[in-house]
């Protein structure tokens, strides 16, 4: 979390009241919740509604569980919780480089309208979608299009595109456990009742919003150098950057090193102090091979050699020269055993 965040969600906590209560500390509750609210979808250049949620997991739940078109159709590379919300959904493949088929997508959306789910950035590559291209076709044929960017720094580019976009506060400095579901048009969206204009229950978590929209003022650093000279490294020590050919997140990379399974690689840079993961950290405690490599067309013993490693706010070129010096120890090691 950032200075500002940590600073806001004590200040929440001091003011607390429940701002759906009438009394005054509650009045002062609900219009500190509003300014907040206003910030944060500025901020994403939105104009439109702001839902406040647990995290993009809930907004995605939130999202394709009562949008009122029937039909549901996500992309192969989907994060676990898109999946697992979808429910009975139609898979749009993708490209070895891990972008969406358009020629598979437009043969989809020719059956009806659907509710289009596509992460804007993947978790696990960092492969960036062409949303405004897939936003012409899901509209063209009657859709919507549900944007998952929590992975992305800023979602201005969405304000003209998407009709949901799910967030989460803690991969932009904020708390943990809120994030927001931008609504374009809330009569696209079956009501639950409760707060938040009556589509998410649940006493409004005022400390963790007020610490959203303070972390949303401090803007992201650019690791697009820093993740360059990690690639360049990657491949001179003879490893694999995981969909080099496609747009990128500049603060996500996967690698592949030949010989050396996941496993023993997250444990060999944890020792030398490196905090990485086996894909999506949301998924990496599972056994089970990434699906969003396999959607790529990997094999599932390639995909069980793959790090993904990601840039943080105070990630420095040191930082980086110390995992090239692990990075290439193991790989030494590989090609001993392999030999």
């Amino acid at each position: 979390m950032t200075a500002d965040a940590i600073a806001a969600v004590a200040r929440g906590q001091r003011m607390w009241a429940n701002p759906s209560s009438p009394h005054r500390e509650g009045r002062a509750a609900r219009a500190a919740l509003e300014e907040a609210r206003a910030t944060i979808a500025a901020a994403y250049g939105w104009r439109h509604e702001t839902l406040f949620t647990s995290g993009a997991s809930e907004s995605l739940a939130l999202a394709l569980g009562r949008s009122l078109i029937g039909r549901r159709i996500i992309s192969a590379v989907e994060h676990d919780a898109a999946i697992r919300a979808a429910g009975v959904a139609e898979t749009a493949p993708v490209d070895r480089e891990g972008v969406i088929d358009p020629v598979a997508l437009a043969d989809l959306l020719a059956a009806g309208p659907a509710l289009v789910c596509l992460q804007w950035c993947n978790s696990e590559t960092g492969v960036r979608q062409p949303i405004a291209a897939v936003a012409e076709m899901v509209h063209a044929a009657g859709g919507l299009l549900l944007v998952d960017a929590a992975q992305m720094p800023a979602a201005r580019d969405l304000a003209g595109h998407a009709d949901f976009v799910a967030l989460s506060a803690h991969k932009r400095g904020g708390p943990p456990g809120i994030g927001a579901l931008l609504v374009r048009d809330l009569a696209t969206l079956r009501p639950s009742g409760g707060q938040e204009r009556g589509y998410r229950p649940g006493t409004e978590n005022l400390p963790a919003v007020l610490g959203y929209a303070a972390a949303l003022a401090e803007p992201e650093p650019d690791h697009g150098v820093l993740r360059d000279k990690l690639d360049d490294a990657i491949r001179r020590s003879g490893g694999l950057v995981v969909a080099e050919g496609a747009p990128r997140h500049p603060a996500i990379g996967s690698y592949r090193l030949p010989g050396l399974a996941a496993t023993a690689q997250l444990i060999r840079l944890d020792l030398a102090g490196i905090a990485v993961s086996a894909g999506s950290a949301c998924a990496s405690g599972s056994m089970k091979p990434s699906h969003v490599l396999r959607a790529m067309g990997w094999n599932e013993d390639d995909t069980r050699e793959v790090v993904r490693v990601s840039f943080g706010r105070t990630t420095s070129e040191a930082d980086v020269d110390r995992f090239v010096i692990a990075w290439r120890d193991m790989a030494r090691q590989a090609r001993r055993l392999a030999a």
